[in-house]
Order: structure tokens, then sequence, then C-alpha cells
């Protein structure tokens, strides 16, 4: 028997004027709590060349209790706050393993409200949440059921940029198990015209959900540049805004997680690219494109999908020359452009779909370097 999975279940709830007070409050410390601890870390290596630890941190945020300035941070549950350290951690974590950038300060326009909250600062019973520090529990819309006998282990609380809340239980799943093995592999190949290119030959359309708005998008974001800075009709079309953004997001998430689960449920080895899409974003002219097509969301999806049910993800280098390359003799085409879709090969004069072409080259190298 393998290890339970653990997964988060994300639910729309709707708190009370009180609750929205509290939550907003927790929230404004959580990020104080953050960007005080990332500050002193970062004084702390460029003063003494320490590097400092959660602990350490953990200590400060006692102090920073004490002090007068700081004393509204015991108005809020003190479990978020050590949270936040962590997250601080786990951040500095991947930093020093060249994982990820420097650690960054919280905006308060720009980042994410949430507070995590973990086993002691939140009661549940009887399919009910009540968070610490509240009275009543919250007023959550059970979209779908949790696993029989669920228990929260940690619980997250989020605000969205379109004022929608929303709670994510983890919980132990036993629900999610290896799939029985099959044979088949594919290779992945991704695109703009089409969002993914199979090595099987089928084509998988872009829905280009950015686009779709893009015209009621771009009237919201006129009328939103025209308000008074700081005025409340600017509030209320900055709020429009956000909830064709949040539609947009909304739509491209179901797409992309039916995708991932088809690609793993399928087959039981999924090749993809070793994509830079950050630096791919540099390219002004595609980089609207490559955002709405989500491709790292994507993998992301198709990876932690195949770990929960069995599957095998090979990534394959991204300078390897697939689209060049025949995949049926190994000639490297250096003259092709990219405005050719469709090419013939010199040696073979085999006739080949680019894209198509790329994912079974794709898929080639990944069962090799396998």
């Amino acid at each position: 028997m393998g290890e339970v999975v653990k997964r988060a279940y994300k639910y729309r709830f709707y708190p009370t004027p009180q609750q929205v007070e509290q939550l907003n409050r927790t929230f404004g410390c959580v990020r104080k709590v953050y960007n005080l601890a990332l500050d002193a870390r970062t004084r702390a290596w460029a003063v003494d060349r320490q590097r400092s630890t959660y602990v350490q941190s953990s200590a400060w945020l006692t102090e920073w209790k004490r002090t007068e300035e700081l004393t509204f941070l015991n108005e809020v549950s003190s479990v978020p706050l050590q949270q936040a350290l962590r997250h601080l951690q786990a951040g500095f974590a991947a930093f020093w393993g060249k994982r990820s950038r420097y650690p960054r300060f919280k905006s308060k326009r720009k980042s994410r409200a949430s507070a995590e909250y973990t086993r002691s600062a939140f009661r549940w019973r009887d399919g009910q949440l009540t968070l610490a520090k509240m009275d009543a529990p919250l007023t959550i819309v059970w979209s779908r059921a949790l696993p029989d006998g669920a228990e929260p282990s940690t619980v997250t609380v989020s605000r969205d940029a379109a004022g929608r809340w929303f709670v994510s239980l983890l919980v132990e799943d036993p629900t999610v198990t290896p799939l029985p093995p099959v044979d088949t592999a594919v290779g992945v190949d991704a695109g703009i015209t089409s969002l993914l290119t199979l090595s099987t030959g089928e084509k998988i359309t872009n829905p280009r959900h950015e686009r779709a708005d893009r015209r009621k998008l771009a009237k919201a974001q006129r009328n939103l540049s025209r308000k008074g800075k700081d005025s409340a009709n600017r509030a209320k079309a900055r709020l429009a805004v956000a909830r064709i953004h949040a539609r947009i997001a909304d739509r491209r998430r179901d797409h992309l997680h039916k995708l991932s689960t088809r690609l793993v449920r399928e087959n039981q080895t999924v090749v993809i690219e070793d994509l830079s899409v950050r630096t791919m974003l540099r390219n002004h002219s595609l980089a609207r494109a490559i955002s709405d097509a989500a491709w790292t969301q994507l993998r992301s999806m198709i990876e932690y999908k195949a770990a929960w049910y069995g599957r095998t993800v090979i990534a394959i280098d991204r300078w390897y020359p697939s689209t060049k390359t025949c995949s049926a003799c190994g000639r490297i085409n250096t003259a092709m452009t990219l405005g050719v879709r469709v090419w013939t090969c010199p040696g073979c004069d085999v006739v080949h779909d680019r894209d198509v072409n790329a994912a079974r080259n794709i898929l080639a190298a990944g069962l090799a370097e396998r």
C-alpha cells in the first residue's frame, strides 16, 4: 500500500462583515510579519554575513509583538504569522538551492491576500469550519464532497482581486491511487496556433481564453484609466477589470485540468520539452499569446497528476532541435525558418507537419533518455 496522497479541496465561502474585518486584519499582519522578517534577514546577511533561520525569525516575532508600534499583531491568530515565517524560510531554501530568485517583499496591492491555519488554529466539527479568533463557522459552498472521514490538516483562506473569498482544505485523499499500467507513451509539443500537438498526430486547439474577452477587457481598462486616483469610482472600475481577469483565469484553469488529466490517464509516459517560458516572454510580439497558453501551469498539472497516478513525466533538453530534425531519417534541416509549417526532408523526401514531427522527435528523445 503506497503513501496516501495529500490533496487540497478549494471552495468559495461568504464571510460575515465581522469575519471580513478579522480576515483582512489577518492578511495585513501576515504581510507585515513576512516583510519585517525578510528585511531583518537581509540586513543580518548584509551587515554580519549571518544566514538567519526560521527559529531566529520566530524569536524576532515574539519581540516585535511586545513593542508599542506592533502591538496590533496580537489581535490576530499567531499561527498564520508563524506560517508566514515558514513560507519565507522555504523561499530562502529555494533561493540557496538555485531554484528561484531572492524572496521579494509583499505588496499590499499586488501580493496574494491569504493566511494559512494549521490544526491548532481551527475547529472542524460536523462538517463545519471555525477559524481561531472567530465565534461562528465559515459559510462554505460545498461544490463537491470531501473524501469520507476526511479531516483537514491545514486550512488556507484567501481573497482574490475580484473580491471572491476561498478556503482550501488540505486532506489525505485515499481515493487517489495509481492507475492500471498502459503501454502507451506520448510526446507533447507546446505551441500557440495549436495549444499542444501530440506525437500521435492529434492537434489540440488553443481556446485563446484571453483573446475571447480582449475587447471587453480593453473597454474596462479604458474606463478604469479615466477614474480619479483613490476615488470610489476607481475602486469599482478596478473590480470590474479584476472580474474579467478572474473569468479568463477560471476558464483557462478548467481547460488545463481536463487536458492534463486526459494525458495522464491515457499514457504511461508523457514526454515534454523543458521550456524556459520566462525567457520566451521577452519576445514582446508573442508574450501575450504565450502567457495565455499557460504552458508552465499545464506542465505543473501534468507532473503532480503523474505522481498521483503512477505515471512518468520526462522533460527533454530545451536545446534539442526537435523541430528541425527529420523524425524518419534523423537529418537536421538547418535552413528552416519559423514561418515554415510543412517541410520535405532533403535526405529521405518525407513530408513533415512541423509540429507533429517535433512531437515525434520529443517522444523518441525522451524514451532514449529514459
